[in-house]
């Protein structure tokens, strides 16, 4: 390790810090421009971005769309975070935090926005009564499974993908931290999927929906670039469990939306309906 940090009194912020996402990180919130957000003619008006968090939600609304729910019709509108369209005010009314996902409802009087990805899923199952059990032991266990991964994800990706993959420089001793932490993570879930077809049981729901986008992305989709240095396919339960829910219709078309990389096939930039699958 190079030269020892000594923190000093007062912490001030230094704009030159570096890094992947630099220029879009500050410690202060609020909206930087004025900018509206475009919105088309369904009720729920979705902005994001095809990340882990944004994958969730757009895997949901496609597993009730293949439920044959027409009311879960859905535009979803791009939101590039890299160069900074979360600080638009209107999306910061949306969402004060300036993370994607954000949802409007607008079949409610007044609208009814809902920011962060965990409760997004939670409105969207209680709107339209899928994914999330009613029973109460069955309903804890679920949102127990969607806490925990809401929980564990700033470790897998604020903390390890960040510095594994994004610092400007590899530093060991916070490599390893949170290369420990996700090893752990991984474990937690390997043991439960053992005995369990998916995290709750019998039923797929909302947690495993959560949880795929971030773990089954690290499993079989190698973010970060790390699958030989996290041995991730010793994990066999969970890749398993991840393989199963990638094959699925929904969710094969949910991570294309407000996707503007990788091959254009996989592309979805703007969805507005079943026929922005379509490849031209």
């Amino acid at each position: 390790m190079s030269d020892v940090y000594t923190p000093p009194k007062v912490w001030e912020w230094d704009t030159e810090s570096g890094g992947k996402f630099a220029n879009i990180n500050r410690p202060i919130a609020g909206a930087t421009e004025d900018k509206e957000l475009p919105s088309g003619d369904h009720d729920l008006q979705l902005y994001s971005l095809a990340t882990p968090n944004g994958v969730k939600v757009t895997v949901l609304l496609e597993e009730l769309l293949e439920l044959g729910i027409s009311a879960a019709e859905y535009d979803a509108y791009t939101i590039n975070i890299g160069s900074g369209d979360q600080f638009g005010s209107g999306f910061v009314a949306i969402n004060p935090n300036s993370k994607i996902p954000a949802l409007l409802d607008n079949s409610t009087t007044p609208p009814t926005r809902i920011f962060e990805s965990g409760a997004i899923m939670v409105y969207l199952a209680e709107k339209y009564g899928k994914f999330l059990p009613t029973q109460a032991s069955q309903r804890a266990e679920c949102m127990s499974w969607l806490f925990w991964q809401m929980g564990s994800a700033p470790y897998l990706g604020g903390g390890f993908g960040h510095f594994y993959a994004y610092a400007p420089e590899k530093y060991q001793y916070p490599i390893d931290r949170f290369a420990m932490e996700v090893k752990r993570q991984l474990d937690v879930l390997d043991r439960c999927l053992a005995e369990r077809q998916f995290l709750c049981g019998d039923d797929y729901t909302i947690a495993d929906m959560a949880n795929y986008a971030w773990y089954g992305s690290l499993v079989l989709n190698d973010i970060y670039q790390a699958t030989e240095f996290l041995q991730v396919k010793s994990y066999k339960n969970v890749v398993r469990w991840a393989t199963e829910i990638e094959a699925r219709p929904a969710v094969e078309r949910g991570r294309r939306v407000n996707r503007p990389w990788g091959p254009e096939e996989t592309r979805v930039v703007e969805r507005h309906s079943a026929a922005d699958f379509e490849i031209k």
